[in-house]
């Protein structure tokens, strides 16, 4: 029971990054109708960001304060990322899928081609405090501090998202202007500028998902091509849950942590069941596309 509960919660915390890394992908289709293949690079990006303002960042600040520096700067390195590929790639190209698909792959095969030119194939090790990765006992399972964080930073955005979308005046605008976007054009808002701040939330969200996946899950490790590892499970997230959804997203991920995390555990260690994990994730998006093709929740935020 004890080995169970532990599955369960490392699930769930891999269910979090998930979400992190698709809520992004889910917000910017659900309100701009744009898939986003360089969703990818914002995460490799934001742990980059991380890992450089964590290696430069004086040790007389402590290994706490760093960690916060380099959260914050994994968080505004995705921001940035995002919002310039919308004023820069994606903005000229609104009513053009097919256009947009094409660019946004590019992007990301070029810009990962920069990453792996300037830093190598080889991993760079991203400065952790020792205490996230010590263990705390809960429910008499021993977890490691970073499964609290990632699930706590999970759980604070599908927070501050439903809020935002549903409370604030520009989370109206967006919803508004994805619906009409002539009629809130003629009302004298700036409908380019609020789609740009979408593209920026969700990037913001993805370079947070890169951090946190690099300290759960990757051994504190950075690399080039991390991003667009992750990237195909929160593609797999997102169409479980149905485009556009958030909520839809969140229910998906932990779906898809939990499956994950049982089936590599009970049946990776058998010869030739390396990959069980993963093969058992495609197995759940091709049952819930055969159950519900929408997705669970359709296409409603």
């Amino acid at each position: 029971m004890t080995v169970f509960l532990s599955l369960t919660f490392s699930g769930v915390a891999l269910g979090a990054i998930y979400f992190l890394a698709a809520s992004g992908l889910s917000l910017i289709y659900g309100l701009m109708d744009i898939l986003n293949f360089a969703h990818g690079l914002f995460m490799t990006l934001g742990a980059y960001a991380a890992w450089d303002a964590a290696t430069h960042a004086p040790a007389s600040w402590g290994a706490p304060v760093i960690f916060v520096v380099s959260l914050v700067a994994a968080v505004l390195g995705g921001a940035l990322a995002a919002g310039l590929t919308e004023v820069l790639v994606i903005r000229p190209l609104y009513g053009r899928p097919v256009s947009q698909i094409l660019v946004t792959i590019g992007l990301d095969l070029a810009a990962t081609g920069l990453l792996l030119g300037a830093f190598g194939s080889n991993p760079q090790s991203l400065p952790v405090p020792l205490w996230m990765m010590e263990a705390s006992h809960f429910a008499g399972v021993s977890l490691p501090n970073a499964d609290y964080v990632a699930f706590a930073g999970g759980l604070v955005v599908l927070i501050a998202l439903e809020w935002f979308l549903r409370r604030t005046r520009y989370g109206i605008i967006i919803r508004a202007g994805v619906e009409n976007r002539t009629m809130v054009s003629a009302l004298g808002i700036n409908v380019a500028r609020a789609f740009t701040l979408v593209f920026v939330i969700g990037g913001a969200m993805a370079g947070l998902a890169g951090l946190l996946y690099a300290v759960v899950f990757s051994g504190e490790l950075v690399s080039p091509t991390q991003g667009d590892s992750l990237l195909i499970f929160a593609f797999i997230v997102v169409v479980i849950g149905g485009l556009g959804s958030i909520r839809g997203s969140a229910v998906a991920a932990l779906m898809v942590g939990l499956v994950q995390d049982y089936t590599n555990f009970y049946l990776g260690n058998h010869p030739g069941m390396a990959e069980i994990g993963n093969l058992s994730v495609v197995l759940l998006l091709a049952v819930v596309l055969e159950w519900r093709p929408r997705g669970l929740f359709g296409s409603t935020l």
